[in-house]
C-alpha cells in the first residue's frame, strides 16, 4: 500500500468521532443476594447448633444402657454392705467393700448419674414408684421407705426409685362413726 492510501484510512478513522464506550452498571441484586446470605448463614448456624445438641444427647444417653446393667450390681453392693455391717463382719473387711462401693458412686457421678434421695421427700409419680402405701407419723403422701434406690442421668430419670409412700396417721378404731 501506498503512503497516501494509509494516511487516508488513519484519517477516515480519525474522522468517525469516538464515542464513550459504555459502562455497563450492574442490575441491583444486591438486597436480594444479601438476604439470602444472611438466610443460609442463619441455616447453617442452626445446622451447627442442632448437631452439637444431637452429638451431645448421644454422648449423654450412649452409655444408658450400660449404666442401667450396672445398677442392680451396685444395689447389691448396697445390701452386701449393710448386711456386713448387721451381721459385724471384720471392720478392715467392710471398710475396704465401703472404699469400692464410694469409688463406684464416684465412677457415676463423673458421667452425671446422680442418686435419688427419696425418704422424707413428698411422692412424686415421676421419679418414684410406690410399692405400697402404710400408715405412719409422716403426712400422706410422703416417702417413709425406700426400697430401691433411683438414678438420674442429667436431668432424665434412668430408673425410678421404689418406696413406701404415707397414708397418713393410722386411724383409732375408737374414733370411727
Amino acid at each position: 500500500m501506498s503512503e497516501k492510501k494509509k494516511k487516508e484510512k488513519k484519517e477516515k478513522k480519525e474522522a468517525v468521532p469516538k464515542q464513550p464506550e459504555a459502562v455497563v452498571e450492574p442490575v441491583v441484586e444486591e438486597e436480594p443476594l444479601k438476604d439470602q446470605m444472611l438466610r443460609l448463614q442463619a441455616d447453617f448456624d442452626n445446622f451447627r447448633k442442632r448437631t452439637q445438641r444431637e452429638r451431645n444427647e448421644l454422648f449423654l444417653f450412649a452409655n444408658e444402657t450400660l449404666f442401667l446393667e450396672m445398677l442392680p450390681v451396685i444395689d447389691h453392693f448396697e445390701m452386701g454392705l449393710k448386711s456386713a455391717e448387721d451381721h459385724q463382719t471384720d471392720c478392715s473387711v467392710t471398710e475396704g467393700f465401703r472404699l469400692v462401693y464410694n469409688q463406684l458412686l464416684d465412677l457415676l457421678k463423673k458421667f452425671n448419674v446422680t442418686p435419688i434421695d427419696a425418704i422424707g421427700e413428698p411422692f412424686d409419680p415421676h421419679r418414684h414408684e410406690a410399692l405400697t402405701h402404710m400408715p405412719s407419723d409422716q403426712p400422706a403422701e410422703t416417702v417413709i421407705e425406700q426400697v430401691r434406690r433411683g438414678y438420674l442421668l442429667g436431668e432424665r430419670l434412668l430408673r425410678a426409685a421404689q418406696v413406701v409412700v404415707s397414708s397418713g396417721p393410722a386411724k383409732s378404731e375408737g374414733s370411727e362413726n
